[in-house]
């Protein structure tokens, strides 16, 4: 399937606010894939906290040239919803 970025926000740390073309929403938390060459200059926050959407690409992107495929986006907003608490689900 594939989808597209159309929002983001900086929510704080390394966690963003995700909207894609399918209506999806929800945070990622991106701690995890800040390593390697093109990455390693995001771990500063000052950095970090600079993406924006590209319209082209259909996902979030640095100054540096990084980016992130919308699918892997997409997954894990996926499964951070699936692994909330069913009590947080409720008062959803």
């Amino acid at each position: 399937m594939l989808v597209h970025v159309v929002e983001a926000k900086y929510i704080s740390g390394y966690k963003i606010w995700i909207k894609f073309d399918t209506g999806d929403e929800g945070e990622v938390d991106l701690t995890d894939v800040l390593w390697g060459e093109v990455f390693e200059p995001l771990k500063d926050r000052q950095i970090f906290r600079r993406f924006m959407v590209d319209p082209e690409a259909g996902t979030i992107v640095w100054e540096n040239g990084a980016d992130l495929a919308p699918e892997s986006l997409f997954r894990r907003v996926k499964a951070s919803k699936s692994s909330l608490p069913a009590d947080h689900l409720r008062m959803v």
